[in-house]
Parts: structure tokens; C-alpha cells; sequence
């Protein structure tokens, strides 16, 4: 083989490849799927450059049907789903934990409020929501409204 046919080979490949990746794993355009499509031209217009017309044509109908058929093959026969997030949270932040709590409960942060946070009422953590823009952690809060599972909260002065 020559260095022509196989840099010829090297770029469709490699081409083919990154255009692959960015259908399956990178959705959108990205530099994965614009570098695939220029290593697969630049591949293709080595062909027609260095070996003629007749396998420009080939290469770019070969690599064309492959590019299609590994596509086709991929997404029906499923492989990919092993990939995919498949599990889903159903519970809720305080989910059945606001009827330990009341407004006036007074509490600590346990972490910075921007404006959410997590908070200590009657030793047990909950997330909490603050109407100022930022609370420091170990700063003395207390409750001020619930409304569903959002506990608001005010600092203690």
C-alpha cells in the first residue's frame, strides 16, 4: 500500500468515527462532529486528487452507505441504551417532613443560603429558601412561611 491510499483510509475513518460519536454520544454540533466531517472531505478529496475520479466516486458513495448503515444498525439495535439514564427521582424536597415544622420554628443553616440551602430544625436537615439574596452557614434562622414543600426562612438578628 502507499502513504496516499493509507492516509486516504486514515481520514475516512477516523472521520467516519468522530461523525458517529457526535450522532450517538454528543448531540448538536460540536468540534467532534465538524473535525469527523472534515477528516472524512479531506479523505475523500485525497481520493479524487491522488487516484482519480472513478474512486472519488467510490470512497464517497462507500463511505457515505457505511456512515448510514452503522447509524441505522446502532440506534435499532438498542446497544446504545445501555448508555442511557434510565432511573428517575420521584420523591420531593421535604417530601412529608413539613408536619415536624411550624412558622416560628427557629433553626441554624448548615450551609449558605443562596438563597437555597440546607438548614437544622429539631436535629433533622431540611432544604430551606431564604427572601434575602445570601445567608452565611451557622447563622440562626427562623421559619416564616411553608407553603407545600418550601420552607422559607428569615435570619435572626
Amino acid at each position: 500500500m502507499t502513504i496516499e491510499l493509507i492516509s486516504v483510509i486514515v481520514l475516512v475513518l477516523i472521520g467516519v468515527v468522530l461523525i458517529i460519536i457526535e450522532v450517538i454520544f454528543v448531540p448538536g454540533t460540536t468540534v467532534v462532529g465538524i473535525v469527523g466531517f472534515l477528516c472524512a472531505v479531506g479523505g475523500i478529496y485525497l481520493a479524487y486528487d491522488n487516484f482519480g475520479n472513478q474512486t472519488g466516486h467510490i470512497l464517497l458513495a462507500v463511505t457515505f452507505i457505511v456512515t448510514v448503515v452503522i447509524l441505522i444498525i446502532s440506534f435499532k439495535s438498542g446497544t446504545w441504551n445501555r448508555f442511557a439514564l434510565k432511573g428517575s427521582i420521584k420523591s420531593k424536597v421535604n417530601e412529608g417532613k413539613k408536619a415536624e415544622l411550624s412558622i416560628g420554628d427557629v433553626g441554624k443553616t448548615t450551609s449558605a443560603l443562596r438563597p437555597i440551602g440546607k438548614a437544622e430544625f429539631n436535629e433533622k436537615i431540611f432544604e430551606v429558601t431564604t427572601l434575602s439574596a445570601y445567608l452565611v452557614a451557622d447563622k440562626k434562622i427562623r421559619i416564616i412561611k411553608i407553603e407545600r414543600n418550601k420552607i422559607i426562612v428569615e435570619p435572626l438578628i
